[in-house]
């Protein structure tokens, strides 16, 4: 065999052992063993984020209830909890927002039922359930009610027969929170997040009514402010967090006064009533004490800080 047989020869032999070896290194779909197929590749497996649940509970602002051109209160997909489940979805993929609230729900109701219609009779009833079905799978559990109990006493005669009955409702608003709060921690775990919320105080659109109205701003403020309280050391009592709605709201804030296209100079706690919601607002859509959508988003932002505090 001559020298350039040989040369030939041997190359083709080096060309046909390494071709072997990498048919030995390498993955079923042609990539190098032990690494990633490329991310083109049809035979990689598609990762889904878990699937992990937002449940909302509570009256009308859980349902995102606003005016609509009629003044009719419906509810609309702009509510704080769609726009804080925007907030959190990005960052969670696989979070699912459920809705439960019902417009007009009270702490009775929300026991009993009453209102809005519900398997097991109640919304209570229906959270339990959700949350024993989805135990552990539940991230966020957020709630407002409350704020429709003492409204149950506005329409009676006479100032002092409207101070007795908020007197004795409180009481009864606070144990009946605090009965549904203990259901929920039970049905959901010690490891369920649970943010409440404080409430605004709509009454404060009152200011522009002259001195009649300005003290019925400031004795409302003063109600909200100490009821508020009970409602927040009812929801700490169980571990839950508090959304400061009416702090961002600036409810206490008579001493810094602006200037605002409509409505005049007035309390900055009465220029952010009146901008974030419809309060202020004239008929046929106002005044409407829900929050518009640029309240809600405020609300959303206050419950993301305390979720994250």
């Amino acid at each position: 065999m001559r020298s350039g047989t040989v040369v030939i020869a041997v190359a083709a032999a080096a060309a046909a052992v390494a071709a072997a070896v990498a048919v030995a290194m390498s993955g079923p779909d042609g990539s190098p063993a032990g690494t990633p197929a490329s991310p083109g590749s049809p035979h990689q497996p598609r990762i889904r984020p878990e699937t992990s649940y937002y449940l909302s509970l509570g009256d009308s602002l859980s349902r995102g209830v606003q005016p609509n051109r009629a003044g009719a209160s419906v509810p609309t997909s702009h509510g704080y909890p769609d726009q804080l489940y925007a907030m959190l979805h990005g960052g969670d993929p696989g979070l699912r927002l459920v809705k439960l609230g019902c417009s007009g729900e009270t702490t009775i109701t929300m026991i009993g039922g009453g209102i809005c219609a519900y398997h097991g009779g109640s919304q209570l009833a229906a959270a339990v359930r959700f949350l024993r079905a989805h135990r552990g799978r539940v991230s966020l559990l957020t709630i407002d009610i409350g704020a429709n109990d003492p409204n149950s006493c506005i329409p009676g005669p006479g100032l002092s027969k409207i101070a007795a009955c908020i007197e004795s409702a409180v009481p009864d608003t606070v144990g009946n929170l605090t009965k549904i709060l203990r259901a929920l921690r039970a049905a959901g775990g010690s490891r369920l997040r649970i943010i409440g919320m404080s409430y605004y105080v709509p009454e404060l659109a009152e200011w522009r009514n002259g001195l009649a109205g300005r003290i019925v701003a400031r004795l409302s403020e003063q109600l909200a402010a100490g009821y508020n309280g009970l409602l927040a050391s009812a929801y700490t009592a169980i571990g839950a967090r508090v959304a400061d709605v009416s702090g961002v709201f600036r409810s206490a804030d008579f001493g810094d006064y602006v200037t605002r296209p409509a409505i005049g100079t007035v309390p900055r706690n009465v220029a952010l009533i009146c901008a974030w919601t419809w309060a202020c607002a004239q008929p046929p859509r106002g005044p409407n004490e829900h929050a518009n959508a640029a309240g809600y988003r405020i609300i959303a932002r206050a419950f993301r800080r305390a979720d994250s505090g």
